[in-house]
């Protein structure tokens, strides 16, 4: 049977996502190896296959690893049996996020409320995944004890549906966010209901589609030119 070159075409450097998806540790590697040409911000997001992280890797792996026991079970642990994922982030060195937490920023650009979470670490560079959850209200440097300073580090990032996610832009959080890491905009990222209910009618749809074209509102420019 003869496949037609579009099943192997890699269209601007993407990595293709058909037949199979990488293994999350090959994708991890990938990631390391290029750590000093890729800036922190690209890594925001990375488990989403509508955003800019598709053109990095394959999200997919990464999504699964989200949706995995190993990670729902730990954050049940901190958050009840109600859990939201809204964001995720490699960071090539553990000692990176150990920075961004002693800085104070895990939890700034929350836009949460009310504001509580947990943060699933992973050592996504070892033979055996593990995970380890640590409650928002927890976090600081010492809670990357067990993790090597340049061992890779995947941390997702989940909240409880009983909170409510604002995307409105000008939320203290998002504004912050998008002043302090200029790539990154919480307001229209996607959530993922991983397991209980939605219990505060949080916005569940919007995220779910790659940005759309400004002339798809309105007519095809042909059709224009017809009328």
């Amino acid at each position: 049977m003869t496949q037609k070159v579009s099943d192997h075409l890699d269209l601007a450097g993407r990595i293709s996502l058909t037949p199979a998806r990488l293994p999350v540790r090959e994708a991890v590697a990938r990631i390391v190896a290029r750590k000093d040409a890729i800036r922190q911000e690209r890594l925001s997001g990375i488990h989403n296959p509508w955003g800019h992280c598709i053109g990095l890797t394959d999200p997919w792996s990464f999504l699964d690893l989200c949706e995995s026991d190993l990670v729902i079970d730990a954050a049940r642990k901190i958050i009840g049996p109600d859990v939201i994922l809204w964001d995720s982030e490699l960071f090539a060195e553990a000692g990176r996020y150990g920075e961004f937490v002693d800085q104070g920023r895990e939890g700034r650009y929350w836009p949460v409320a009310p504001l509580v979470g947990a943060v699933v670490l992973v050592a996504v560079g070892r033979e055996k995944l593990q995970a380890k959850a640590v409650g928002l209200e927890a976090m600081d440097p010492e809670a990357l004890a067990g993790f090597d300073a340049s061992e890779p580090l995947y941390v997702v990032r989940l909240m409880p549906a009983t909170s409510w996610f604002d995307r409105d832009p000008n939320h203290p959080a998002n504004r912050a966010c998008m002043e302090e890491q200029v790539l990154v905009n919480y307001s229209n990222r996607p959530l993922w209901l991983l397991t209980g209910t939605d219990r505060a009618n949080n916005d569940l749809v919007s995220g779910f589609a790659p940005a759309v074209p400004v002339w798809a509102s309105g007519a095809m420019p042909s059709e224009r030119e017809e009328k």
